[in-house]
């Protein structure tokens, strides 16, 4: 693994369709930037929640496929995606589609939690708190049906407000490796590639 790449898409103050995409690859696993491109995109379709997919994807894949096409030598062999991965209502987020349709190996990687498979945010926090002391530790979440949809995971440490992040594959790996690589790219809460993705983009937003 030599580099990973983090996506993100931002949105045009007071715009619902107008938005920025985004998206950083990084060297693995030292997290210096080895390329970037960001540009404006227009939204065809309306928020749904459990539909992001629909909605973002068409926008990213294009950046994705440009840069396998005009820069090969640092085309990522995994990507981060803000958004789910298995860990969602119907078991096929964005990361899944990103990865699918893009044959690229993907980590889904939210800061909210979808309610699924009998688990829900409320109840996976109040679990979690007391058994994630450290950052770094995480523990499974595994729904109702026995299923492991993903994980839970302490990025950050300190007594402050307990803000987790869920991990899910979304194509091509084991929650194993999944969660290698994401521990792997926490300096800060939020895995570098995507925390990356998000700056650029709005920071472009901010430049307009």
């Amino acid at each position: 693994l030599l580099c990973v790449m983090g996506v993100d898409i931002s949105f045009v103050k007071d715009s619902v369709t107008e938005a920025c995409a985004a998206f950083v690859i990084l060297s693995y696993p030292d997290m210096k930037e080895v390329h970037r491109e960001v540009e404006l995109v227009e939204m065809k379709l309306p928020y749904i929640s459990g539909f992001l997919a629909f909605r973002e994807a068409p926008l990213i894949l294009p950046l994705i496929e440009r840069v396998r096409k005009e820069k090969p030598e640092v085309f990522p062999q995994v990507i981060l995606v803000d958004g789910n991965g298995i860990l969602h209502p119907r078991g096929f987020g964005l990361a899944c589609h990103l990865g699918l349709v893009a044959n690229v190996p993907t980590i889904g990687v939210a800061k909210t939690f979808l309610n699924v498979d009998g688990l829900t945010e409320a109840g996976i926090k109040d679990f979690a708190h007391g058994k994630l002391k450290e950052k770094g530790e995480s523990v499974p979440l595994i729904g109702e049906s026995g299923k492991t949809l993903g994980a839970i995971f302490r990025t950050s440490s300190g007594e402050g407000s307990f803000k987790p992040i869920y991990i899910s594959v979304g194509h091509g790996l084991s929650l194993e490796t999944a969660s290698k690589i994401f521990l792997n790219c926490c300096h800060y809460r939020i895995p570098e590639p995507t925390r990356q993705a998000d700056l650029l983009s709005r920071d472009f937003l901010r430049k307009l």
